[in-house]
């Protein structure tokens, strides 16, 4: 099996991960924990696992001219993309907010051909084009029967903004895979992350009704620091290691689609016509975007 083949595989499974995240984190948000507090918890947990891990990469030394890159994947990646998505996710369905993140390829296209000097390719326009119609087709006419989101409107903008920052991150990481082994770098970003985000969570920590959250609670937030955190971080590392942030960025489609079986199973949102054509538009899009173009 090719590298290349690993990591489409890799993406695959960030995406499964990711999916069955909406639901699971929406279930114990906000009754056992607050939305910050939940990720002081998942950065908290995933740099204690980042550090042990390292101990076994190649020991490496970070140049300085890379310092502000590492603080800013930081920045993008771990602080501002997670605080906004629990927040969002809080005030939102899982289905609206896995389909407000397909917008992430489009970003990320357009920072990759401004930063990146990726070059247009009609095909992949088409792509991303047909994708974000599915997407405006379920956030318009998708509103799901989901009563535990309070401000929908609100909630999907904050999406929309991980969603960005997701993107920015991304570009920022891609040079860095390129110098470094990934465990060099994403240990540092996630200890710069937990300061970064300790002083949003601390109080909601400390207030958490511990001797009351059930065990399945506290499983879907070891769940969300070790496969949702932990995991995708480092298969998104390796897939973006080989291939553009672009066409990493584009696993996101499969989102709406994964994370709409996961929430009507729970029963934590529906799906109906109108979710199922939004998904045929987007499944085409991911088609269009990431077949690799044929050289001229």
């Amino acid at each position: 099996m090719s590298q290349r083949q690993l990591a489409f595989i890799a993406a695959s499974f960030v995406a499964i991960f990711y999916a069955v995240n909406y639901s699971i984190a929406k279930n114990v948000m906000p009754h056992y924990i607050k939305p910050f507090g939940f990720i002081l918890f998942r950065v908290t947990g995933a740099c204690i696992l980042f550090w042990i891990v390292g101990l076994f990469a190649p020991k490496e030394k970070i140049a300085k001219k890379h310092y502000p890159r590492v603080f800013f994947g930081a920045f993008f990646g771990m602080a501002l993309n997670m605080l906004v998505f629990f927040y969002g996710l809080n005030l939102t369905t899982p289905i609206n907010a896995s389909v407000m993140m397909v917008i992430a390829p489009v970003i990320t296209f357009l920072l990759a051909v401004v930063f990146l000097k990726e070059k247009l390719q009609l095909k992949r326009i088409i792509g991303l084009i047909v994708g974000f119609v599915g997407a405006l087709i379920m956030i318009v006419y998708g509103k799901g029967n989901a009563t535990n989101a309070p401000n929908p409107l609100l909630g999907n903008f904050l999406i929309f903004i991980n969603a960005s920052a997701f993107a920015v991150y991304l570009v920022i990481v891609k040079k860095l895979t390129q110098e470094y082994n990934p465990l060099t770098f994403i240990k540092w970003m996630y200890t710069i992350g937990v300061v970064l985000v300790m002083p949003f969570g601390l109080q909601q920590v400390v207030n958490m009704p511990f001797e009351s959250i059930p065990l399945w609670g506290y499983a879907s937030i070891g769940y969300v620091v070790v496969f949702v955190t932990f995991g995708t971080y480092i298969l998104n590392i390796f897939a973006i290691k080989v291939l553009k942030p672009t066409t990493v960025a584009v696993f996101i489609y499969f989102q709406p689609f994964l994370a709409s079986i996961v929430a009507t199973f729970l029963g934590t949102d529906t799906i109906d016509f109108v979710k199922v054509v939004a998904t045929i538009f987007i499944f085409a899009g991911v088609y269009l975007v990431s077949t690799k173009p044929k050289e001229t």
